[in-house]
């Protein structure tokens, strides 16, 4: 084809509307309509091809979104974690009244039943978490986009979109770590939990696991330390605090950070009147009204050797599980009784550090003395360093030398630095120490070079730092309450300053009673039926074996007495020459029937009469109580309950007569009014007890009661050193004991000890114990029946031989 016809244009077909051919001709109809038809043929195929490509791309989105599912949810643990819902709870430990004591545990929490949970608190909840939990079934879609929207569109991770069923499976049923296989995880469990449980015992899983802050967890615990009351008696005000705090409970706590509590509490209460919890108006009271939170508390344990018990006793019963299966342990303890007796026996102990000089240094040195003490105490300590820090564990009291003293800075508090032979110790004093009362300040009264007692707290905090210690300058005391007539503990503190685990002196501290020991061996003469009260034995010195006693003041003798004389005077000969008469076996046959299990053996011989076996506090205590309850030995017990088991208690069973109880009793009563206890009478009613200081004043002793309460005081120095010039237990023990006591005993009713029928009372003569002469001025004695004397003293002008009188019964 020429060119030019290649290039000519047939003009036969143009719109006749035109003029001319060219680019504006318009084809035929005929032509167009092909057009369209094969513009219109070739969209449907890409619309075709379009729409498989589409569906084929959704087929595979499904399929590995199939698969993803499958994948991520192929190990999903068991609902049966939140059906079986246990959490950790605490064992609460209870006192007679249902205080609590104190409470055992790794959470402190305690479980309660959605019934007690009140409907404001609920509302509270599901305003500030999930709006829609009664009607979503355990999925926030709106959520779900709304975080899916921040991941994804922001690029940031969001908080939102879990409901408070989601936020169950999450701590029940995974672990904490946001990936989006944990995401599906807890999508796909949430939605089977909610149809697995109702709504009602998801919010309940919800409300009992919750973390409130300060250690506790659940709203029961959370209602009880921020308000002071169970949850069920909480209101609107309170339960709006209480369900904002778990999105930060530390930066929300109203104790911390007030202003963020209450900013967080308005918000609460704002959602709770959108949605029709709560009227606009009682809303925005409760908003502008201040938080009101517990201000007083405290989170020491106020009985800590009865904890100690209580731990021992419900891991006994319970096993492993004791710590964390919760419940409640009753106990005998008094509150208030302990807490009297651990002020008086901390008040006693500083009267006594400050009339023996004990808070202050024990002496100063200088120059080549403080190097010869260094070196004199390494050697006993131990041959290397390491020997020395080993030998100086917890509780190990020993002297060093202050090496420096740190008076506190901004970052440190006051302290010093002593030396042990080598081993640095570090001793801080601060403002409630034991010794900071008085003036000067405590960390002006030592300087370098002086001497002190210090016991050792703990290791080092790095390992050759110095160690954990405590200033241990005067001695330390034990006392025990118990219930006269059931013999129940009442009050248990081991020593001042007492913390938990530490050596508990009031059940553990075995120690010499010297002559508080005396009641039993006048119990075994009067028993015997030789004596009586007013059977005359000689006050005066013998020699038994090499051995020759003497009084405890050095006194001259007395010559013939009575034994109600000698007892209310404690004389030891006339208590040695009754156990000579009477005999050790005879002893111990009654020591061991009305308690005391310390064994008392041939070798002690005499020297028992003046208390040279060692006892317990508690021990001795519970060996008194026949005394005063009329002869019956009983179980003296702390714990009465374990997890609403009952403790089995053994008994009582007779221990000594009645008669010969009370003859005791009233002998002992005559050493509150005339003699060692006189102290005593200041509690203004019939009291009975003895006093005890054993050999070289080492330890100080009063064991007595009332017809309600009976207490044991010990005091003395852990490590056997002399307590002092003229400090025995009528000085060191009985304060405590009269101070305590006070408390104890006020408002309560002024009750005798009940006379037995089986005792008599006599008038005697005071001199010869005999029958008095008639028309004689005599005093009254009681007697077992049948042993009162026979014979009639001399008529004023007679005269009769004092030997005839001594021994006679």
């Amino acid at each position: 084809m020429a060119k030019d016809e290649f290039l000519s244009v047939d003009t036969s077909d143009r719109d006749p509307r035109r003029k001319g051919g060219g680019k504006g001709a318009r084809p035929s109809p005929r032509k167009a309509s092909k057009g369209r038809k094969r513009r219109s043929r070739g969209g449907l195929r890409w619309m075709k091809r379009l729409v498989l490509m589409g569906l084929a791309m959704c087929l595979v989105a499904g399929a590995a979104g199939v698969g993803l599912f499958v994948y991520y949810t192929r190990d999903l643990p068991s609902l049966s974690a939140v059906r079986d819902f246990q959490p950790k709870q605490m064992l609460r430990v209870m006192d007679r009244h249902g205080k609590v004591i104190g409470e055992i545990g790794d959470e402190r929490r305690t479980v309660v039943p959605f019934g007690q949970i009140p409907k404001h608190l609920v509302q509270a909840v599901v305003a500030a978490e999930d709006a829609s939990f009664f009607e979503n079934p355990g999925l926030d879609l709106k959520g779900i986009a709304r975080a899916f929207y921040e991941n994804i569109v922001r690029g940031r991770a969001a908080q939102g979109g879990s409901t408070i069923t989601q936020q169950v499976v999450k701590r029940l049923l995974l672990t904490p770590e946001r990936t989006i296989a944990r995401k599906v995880k807890e999508l796909v469990l949430a939605y089977r939990l909610t149809n697995r449980l109702s709504k009602n015992e998801i919010m309940e899983i919800y409300l009992n696991q919750i973390y409130y802050g300060h250690g506790r967890y659940g709203c029961e615990e959370a209602a009880r330390f921020f308000f002071g009351k169970p949850v069920h008696a909480i209101g609107e005000a309170e339960s709006a605090l209480l369900a904002g705090l778990p999105q930060s409970p530390e930066r929300l706590s109203p104790l911390k950070h007030p202003e963020a509590a209450k900013t967080r509490q308005r918000y609460v209460l704002g959602r709770m009147a959108e949605l029709g919890f709560l009227p606009q108006a009682q809303a925005e009271a409760i908003a502008k009204a201040p938080i009101k939170v517990v201000k007083s508390r405290t989170t020491a344990v106020e009985a800590p050797e009865a904890m100690s018990v209580v731990h021992r006793v419900a891991a006994e019963r319970m096993g492993e599980a004791f710590a964390t299966q919760g419940g409640q342990v009753e106990t005998t303890l008094d509150l208030e009784m302990q807490l009297w007796t651990r002020q008086a026996l901390e008040r006693g102990l500083q009267a006594l550090d400050a009339r023996q000089g004990y808070d202050k240094p024990l002496r100063r040195l200088q120059g080549r003395a403080v190097a010869k003490f260094v070196a004199q105490t390494a050697a006993d300590l131990g041959k290397t360093d390491e020997a020395r820090r080993r030998t100086l564990e917890t509780g190990r009291i020993v002297e060093a030398v202050v090496a420096s003293v740190h008076k506190g800075a901004s970052n440190v508090s006051p302290h010093l630095l002593v030396d042990a032979g080598g081993v640095s110790l570090r001793v801080p004093l601060t403002g409630d120490d034991r010794y900071a009362p008085g003036k000067p300040a405590l960390i002006e009264r030592f300087a370098v070079g002086d001497v002190v007692r210090v016991a050792v707290d703990g290791p080092a905090e790095a390992p050759d730092g110095p160690l954990s210690a405590h200033l241990e300058l005067g001695p330390q005391a034990a006392m025990v309450v118990l219930d006269v007539a059931t013999g129940e503990i009442r009050a248990l503190v081991g020593g001042y300053g007492f913390r938990s685990g530490a050596f508990d002196r009031s059940q553990q501290a075995r120690r010499q009673p010297g002559s508080a020991f005396k009641p039993f061996v006048y119990a075994t003469a009067i028993a015997s039926r030789r004596f009586t009260a007013a059977s005359v034995v000689n006050d005066a010195p013998e020699v038994y074996d090499l051995w020759k006693p003497k009084n405890y003041e050095r006194e001259s003798f007395r010559g013939p007495v009575r034994l109600r004389v000698a007892l209310t005077h404690s004389i030891n000969t006339v208590a040695i020459r009754l156990l000579s008469e009477v005999g050790v076996p005879a002893l111990r046959e009654l020591a061991t029937q009305v308690g005391i299990t310390s064994p008392l053996t041939e070798d002690m011989g005499l020297s028992l009469a003046l208390g040279s076996l060692t006892v317990s506090p508690l021990e001795l205590a519970q060996a008194y109580l026949p005394f005063f309850n009329g002869g019956q030995r009983v179980t003296s017990r702390l714990v009465t309950k374990v997890a609403d088991v009952e403790e089995s208690l053994a008994p009582p069973s007779p221990a000594l007569g009645p008669d010969v109880a009370f003859v005791v009793l009233s002998m002992m009563k005559s050493v509150v009014q005339d003699g060692t206890a006189r102290g005593a009478l200041s509690l203004g009613r019939p009291a009975a007890g003895k006093t005890g200081t054993s050999n070289d004043q080492r330890d100080a002793w009063f064991v007595g009661g009332t017809a309600d309460l009976l207490a044991a005081v010990w005091v003395g120095f852990d490590d056997m050193k002399r307590l002092g010039r003229g400090e025995t237990g009528g000085g060191a023990a009985l304060p405590i004991w009269v101070d305590f006591m006070t408390k104890a005993s006020a408002g309560q009713p002024v009750r005798d000890f009940a006379q037995p029928p089986s005792v008599e009372v006599q008038t005697i003569d005071p001199q010869t114990g005999l029958l008095a002469a008639p028309g004689a001025e005599g005093l009254e004695e009681v007697f077992l029946s049948g042993t009162a004397p026979l014979e009639t003293a001399p008529a004023e002008g007679e005269d009769r031989s004092a030997d005839e009188l001594l021994l006679n019964p």
